[in-house]
């Protein structure tokens, strides 16, 4: 991949964050306003200082006016931005280039969905044309091939696989139920999700990632600059994005147990970072736990297990919260639900609070003295994705 990166030349000095619920009593302006003055409080600094904004946001606004509006904005360049699940992530990726690249001093990234008072399950995606050859199955559907396919690849029984997978779901819920921004925050056993009904191949409704309002902001400046506002900085050491061409629906040989955009987008993160064994050197990680089989997948893709071996690793405990590589410490898709626009931008707060000690202590994670974590977004379905993988420090090298 031809990325440079900017390591260590961007820093995070504030973020905000709301609870991920469903907000019937709030607007899409209610809850970009609380992410904001929440992220602004953080940093110190006031919204006239931000140079620049970016708004992720998939369906709650069609242009920069989305954001002005309500914070009232005044001769400000503020950019709407989306890129399927990937969007909150996205907004951050161009507010840290901006900063990089001189043009501006600070930027803001802001992402938002709000999509429970539509009266549809999820988003309500708006038709587009296509030339007839797309799938036409649902997300949990596609998602549920992956399971089967692994199983059959590397000869694991399958009820063994159900189990592994709703340990999985177990774990996240765990994590949830000790945070209050999370939407479930109940724990549930791995009994007890094995013996819901199926609603898409084997997996159940506790496998699939359920879904809310929510928003979530970061504030940006040269690494220089950062100690200007805040004592404990968290510096970008990779911004890797990767769009997939779509070709593994077309593919006889795409056997659904891998993904190749988050592998990629993985593999130039770590480059950019200086990372070569990204399960030791890694302090945790927040991934994209849409379904229960997407995790598992994405421990090999990302590069913490080897191939065939992540089922053996979740079933020991590796990815747990006080595991040899925590993930989805705060209760990941799984138990905040997934509003689009602002899903990125969780997960780096979660890593912004475990990285500088903020973490609440029944949460913390052991492993914070490696000084490093991981975001990672998709979008799309197997086979035809998006990936976007972060980095973060909170030292620079």
């Amino acid at each position: 991949m031809g990325s440079h990166g900017i390591k260590d030349r961007v820093a995070i000095i504030g973020m905000g964050c709301t609870p991920f619920r469903e907000h019937w009593e709030s607007s899409s302006d209610d809850l970009m306003i609380d992410a904001v003055l929440e992220g602004l409080a953080s940093a110190g600094v006031a919204k006239n200082d931000i140079d620049a904004w970016w708004l992720g946001t998939a369906q709650s606004g069609m242009s920069g006016v989305t954001l002005a509006a309500p914070l009232k904005l005044e001769a400000k360049p503020v950019t709407r931005v989306e890129n399927y699940c990937a969007t909150g992530s996205e907004a951050l990726r161009q507010a840290c280039y901006a900063v990089a690249s001189g043009a501006y001093d600070m930027a803001a990234a802001v992402g938002v969905e709000k999509v429970k008072d539509s009266g549809y399950q999820g988003l309500n995606a708006f038709p587009i044309p296509t030339d007839g050859t797309q799938r036409s199955l649902t997300a949990a559907a596609m998602f549920s091939l992956v399971a089967p396919a692994y199983a059959e690849r590397y000869g694991v029984d399958q009820g063994e696989l159900r189990r592994t997978l709703a340990r999985i779901a177990s774990k996240n819920h765990s994590n949830g139920a000790r945070n209050p921004r999370a939407q479930f925050r109940r724990e549930m056993d791995v009994d007890a999700i094995c013996k819901m009904p199926a609603v898409a191949g084997m997996l159940s409704v506790f496998d699939c990632a359920g879904v809310a309002d929510g928003a979530a902001s970061a504030i940006v400046v040269r690494a220089e600059d950062a100690h200007r506002y805040t004592d404990n900085p968290i510096y970008v050491k990779a911004l890797s994005f990767v769009a997939g061409n779509g070709s593994g629906l077309l593919d006889p040989d795409y056997d659904y147990t891998h993904f190749p955009e988050c592998e990629w987008a993985a593999n130039d993160a770590y480059a950019q970072a200086g990372i070569t064994d990204p399960r030791s050197e890694l302090a945790m990680a927040e991934v994209h736990d849409c379904f229960t089989p997407t995790e598992l997948v994405l421990m090999e893709d990302l590069g913490f297990s080897a191939r065939g071996e992540a089922h053996k690793d979740c079933e020991a405990g590796v990815f747990d919260l006080h595991g040899e590589l925590p993930v989805n410490t705060d209760g990941g898709l799984k138990s905040f639900g997934h509003p689009v626009g602002a899903s990125g931008l969780r997960m780096l707060f979660e890593c912004w609070l475990q990285l500088r000690g903020e973490a609440p202590e029944d949460r913390r994670i052991d492993t914070a003295d490696r000084g490093l974590a991981l975001s990672h977004n998709l979008g799309g379905y197997p086979g035809e994705m998006v990936s976007f993988v972060g980095i973060w420090g909170n030292r620079p090298d």
